[in-house]
């Protein structure tokens, strides 16, 4: 069983030691993606991904700075470096060695620059989300770029099960032909009997989630149900086999 988060716009390169680092599988693409990067212009990134000027300047030089063989001060750990909502529930930095092992086995990252991640794949910053127009080699955008072979690889190490908590915009580069089981939580707050899913609580319930299944250990998605983080709790009456509904009551 896998479970697959979205990678987060905010990141913390302030260094960590004694924890275990691995080489993304698709470093090669990543490298590809940066060079192409590399060549836009601040006005070009800044339409490109719809960010300020001063944000354009800063990618522009991470993407400059970007090193086919970076030095290990160069990188983080992908569930480290990353720092929004999701990983706020996550919170990968209080986890065990032990915990961030099963971590590595079932946990992925997807990434428009880098594809998918484990979480202790060393990542330079940089900022490409999914979702936007890249041209390349294989067409005009990221999900072209990527094809199938995101979807390929989750399906290789998922065991039959796939736990979507990542984003549409990051999930649909999985494609439409995996093998696996797609189970999708959603999180939603009870406010005196009106649902409603806010994006800031969706997004930390989901790396909560993660951070559940690894603390426990969990090898079945249907142990997932007894996920009670934050007051959240699992809805049979209001889910199917495979749209999982969790809610929890809000003033």
């Amino acid at each position: 069983m896998l479970s697959v988060i979205s990678p987060a716009k905010k990141l913390n390169f302030e260094k960590v030691l004694d924890v275990k680092d691995s080489t993304p599988k698709f470093q090669n693409d990543a490298n590809y993606l940066a060079e192409i990067a590399r060549k836009l212009s601040v006005t070009e990134l800044k339409n490109l991904m719809k960010i300020s000027e001063d944000l354009a300047i800063l990618n522009q030089k991470r993407f400059q700075s970007f090193s086919n063989k970076p030095e290990d001060y160069e990188t983080k750990q992908a569930a480290l470096a990353f720092s929004g909502d999701t990983y706020t529930g996550l919170d990968a930095g209080s986890l065990t060695s032990q915990e961030l092992s099963y971590a590595q086995d079932h946990l992925r990252i997807l990434s428009g620059l880098y594809g998918v991640l484990r979480p202790l794949d060393r990542i330079q910053p940089y900022r490409l989300e999914m979702g936007r127009k890249v041209a390349t080699n294989s067409g005009n955008t990221l999900y072209a770029y990527w094809g199938d072979r995101i979807g390929n690889e989750l399906d290789l190490v998922s065991d039959g099960a796939v736990i979507n908590l990542a984003s549409n915009e990051y999930f649909k580069a999985v494609g439409k032909n995996m093998k696996s089981r797609i189970i999708t939580p959603s999180f939603k707050e009870d406010r005196s009997g009106e649902l409603k899913m806010i994006g800031f609580f969706a997004k930390k319930a989901r790396g909560a989630m993660a951070r559940f299944m690894i603390k426990n250990n969990v090898q079945k998605p249907e142990d997932l149900k007894n996920f009670n983080t934050d007051g959240y709790n699992f809805q049979p009456e209001l889910s199917d086999k495979d749209n999982w509904i969790f809610t929890r009551k809000t003033a």
